[in-house]
């Protein structure tokens, strides 16, 4: 390699980890607010979106860990980033199942506030994760996890609208499914994305 390709690949790295360790930091604030708030209000909506930032910070770690490694590494991070989406979906269901029987109280003002601002922070890690997204299977994993997070904020301010209509808990339980769903689909197409970059590299070989 070229001292010039040599330095195009250190730039881009470079700029890489730049991208993901803001995004981390965004998304491990966003986890611990979203997550206290939710509790607070009563919500599964927002309780659901936080283990999801929660999961994004984790697939965000070990994808900064493993900028500028092989393709090898980058398929095993992106099938441990499905699989966690695929066990925080089971968490949340259990939630909601749990709320539904015990009963809940969700604050719909404070669903639909949280909600508006976690989308902003969403756009601002769209923003750092742009540029980078067709850089590996790890980074297209990354970037399933923030579209899904913006898809999942304005769900969750629409619930929040129909529990103040309502006057109902029953809005944000459903939501708290719809963000089920919608985990496990993304996790399980981060891992057909895996699969098949582990057997282009098979091929490769």
């Amino acid at each position: 390699m070229s001292n010039q390709s040599q330095g195009s690949a250190n730039s881009s790295e470079k700029s890489e980890q730049w991208a993901l360790a803001w995004v981390l930091a965004i998304n491990t604030a966003q986890a611990a607010i979203v997550g206290g708030l939710g509790w607070w209000a009563q919500s599964t909506g927002l309780m659901g979106s936080a283990l999801d930032n929660l999961g994004d910070a984790g697939v965000y770690a070990i994808s900064l860990f493993v900028v500028g490694r092989g393709l090898a590494a980058k398929v095993r991070v992106a099938r441990l980033s499905g699989m966690l989406l695929i066990v925080f979906a089971g968490l949340l269901l259990f939630e909601v199942g749990r709320r539904f029987f015990t009963g809940s109280d969700p604050i719909g003002p404070v669903m639909i506030a949280v909600a508006i601002a976690s989308a902003l922070t969403n756009m601002i890690c769209m923003w750092f994760l742009k540029s980078h997204r067709e850089s590996g299977v790890h980074l297209q994993a990354s970037w399933i996890f923030t579209t899904n997070d913006m898809l999942v904020n304005s769900a969750i301010a629409v619930s929040g609208l129909a529990v103040i209509l309502f006057n109902s808990p029953y809005p944000d339980l459903i939501i708290g499914l719809g963000v089920v769903v919608v985990v496990v689909r993304s996790g399980f197409e981060i891992l057909e994305k895996a699969g098949e970059a582990g057997k282009g590299e098979k091929e490769h070989d």
